[in-house]
């Protein structure tokens, strides 16, 4: 049933949601929802919130080795949750959702449909709290075949496409995290991508260190304003990173 609902079309780049008139007076406000990825010390999460600018902010609610059904379960999407009641109010309140990771995993107990189940359950939450949903797609893992330095392993095409169903399903918004970073360490190959890697042994392929933090912290802030044009002044700009990031260089 879920998949005649939500796998109608593969959609390479989307971005569906609320127009840009929908610009709010209020200061925005971002609550990241999410597995390690995502969360403090080895996530791309805290890179973002580090663009923001005042009276922009935000909270990492990210938790290292959860899936949607384990977040939910432990109180951490209670947390998300009761951030929007409290704030929702006073600030234009997003929510990032980005898991994937662990939910895929064989021994993770969540079957895909109960993963795309709960990610359109999230998103629907979040809009009936007043907020924003931003759909994430997972941050690539940087995992590179043997003599195969610019072609990563696409491990997780489904659980990109998932998201973009589930935006698709609720008319939220994609944050296409996913094919952004994969297209990236292709481009900078396998050595400068594992400069990323978590651990001063750099054998971390999925985590990231600090320095990887700031890179793809950076890129997530680009792809929401790219996404929502009118949030733009909420952020920094770092143009010389940017214009790395973009332009397809080790930064």
């Amino acid at each position: 049933m879920l998949n005649s609902i939500f796998w109608l079309t593969i959609l390479s780049n989307v971005a569906v949601g609320h127009p840009v008139t929908d610009c709010s007076s209020k200061p925005p406000a971002f609550f990241l929802a999410g597995d390690s990825t995502t969360a403090v010390d080895g996530g791309w999460g805290d890179g973002l919130l580090a663009t923001l600018r005042n009276p922009a902010w935000g909270v990492n609610i990210g938790k290292s080795g959860a899936t949607t059904s384990s977040f939910a379960a432990g109180g951490y999407w209670g947390n998300v949750t009761e951030h929007l009641r409290g704030y929702v109010d006073k600030f234009d309140c997003y929510v990032t959702i980005s898991f994937g990771h662990n939910d895929q995993k064989s021994t993770s107990g969540v079957s895909f449909d109960t993963y795309l189940a709960n990610l359109v359950k999230f998103a629907n939450e979040v809009k009936a709290l007043g907020g924003t949903p931003l759909l994430t797609s997972s941050l690539t893992r940087r995992a590179f075949p043997s003599g195969q330095d610019h072609n990563a392993t696409d491990s997780l095409h489904d659980q990109r496409l998932a998201a973009i169903d589930a935006a698709k399903a609720t008319g939220s918004t994609v944050i296409d995290l996913n094919d952004a970073s994969l297209k990236y360490i292709n481009a900078i190959g396998k050595q400068a991508a594992y400069e990323y890697n978590y651990g001063d042994d750099k054998k971390d392929t999925t985590h990231l260190n600090p320095h990887g933090t700031v890179v793809f912290g950076r890129m997530m802030s680009d792809l929401i304003i790219r996404a929502k044009p009118y949030l733009e002044s909420s952020f920094n700009p770092d143009k010389a990173l940017s214009d790395k990031i973009w332009n397809n260089q080790p930064a």
